[in-house]
């Protein structure tokens, strides 16, 4: 059985999918809005997947239940990280892909995408899943347990673009989070798109009119 979500398609019969994560208290309808700003004509027909994470109690907020992909159990994100409750959210998504291959879409086909914490499970997921997809897309977010990732990590994906941006007064996950996590992509050789903005812990316009140019580069004509 896979997570709630909410859908979009846009157009008829798509074999295309961009299954997107929303951060920390957020919920599938988060990044809606944002579509009629990212598609662009001439694209082929793309499903829009945003599924609800589970709702969890979270250390960082005071034991608070919301929703979130894993546990936060302090303020440094790169500590203490919750490894049950992130493999377990790499293992939901892993559902996610196979439904989209059961409709008809091939998994070459298929974006991960997300934001903040849901960014770094489309991570941890997109270089850890055994067949090529079409792209990573990392926005505001970092690398969970990277000191495991070289090992972890599989062929099948290691030329796989990923597209990741950052805001520089970002004082939810520290702008150097995540340049720490493409550098150290990038030393293990895979092709990453940076691109930083003059914002807080958010998306802009400019950051979805790249992202629009990066999955133009990804969708056939």
């Amino acid at each position: 059985m896979t997570l709630e979500c909410v859908e979009r398609e846009s157009g008829p019969a798509p074999r295309h999918a961009v299954i997107w994560l929303h951060g920390l208290g957020a919920d599938g309808n988060d990044f809606v809005p944002i579509l009629p700003q990212l598609v662009r004509r001439g694209w082929p027909s793309l499903r829009f997947v945003f599924p609800h994470a589970p709702v969890r109690p979270v250390t960082v907020n005071g034991g608070m239940p919301m929703r979130a992909w894993y546990d936060i159990g302090g303020f440094d994100l790169s500590q203490k990280q919750d490894e049950t409750g992130i493999r377990a959210s790499v293992a939901e998504v892993g559902k996610l892909v196979a439904r989209e291959v059961a409709r008809g879409v091939a998994e070459s086909g298929i974006v991960l995408a997300g934001f903040s914490q849901g960014g770094a499970i489309a991570l941890a997921a997109g270089l850890r899943h055994p067949r090529k997809l079409a792209g990573i897309v990392a926005l505001s977010t970092y690398l969970p347990l990277a000191e495991v990732m070289a090992d972890e990590r599989h062929a099948a994906n290691a030329a796989t673009p990923v597209f990741m941006a950052h805001g520089a007064f970002d004082p939810v996950v520290p702008q150097v989070l995540g340049e720490r996590s493409r550098d150290r992509l990038r030393e293990w050789g895979y092709a990453v798109a940076w691109h930083g903005y003059p914002m807080a812990h958010q998306v802009c316009p400019p950051e979805i009119a790249d992202l629009g140019d990066w999955l133009t580069e990804r969708l056939p004509r």
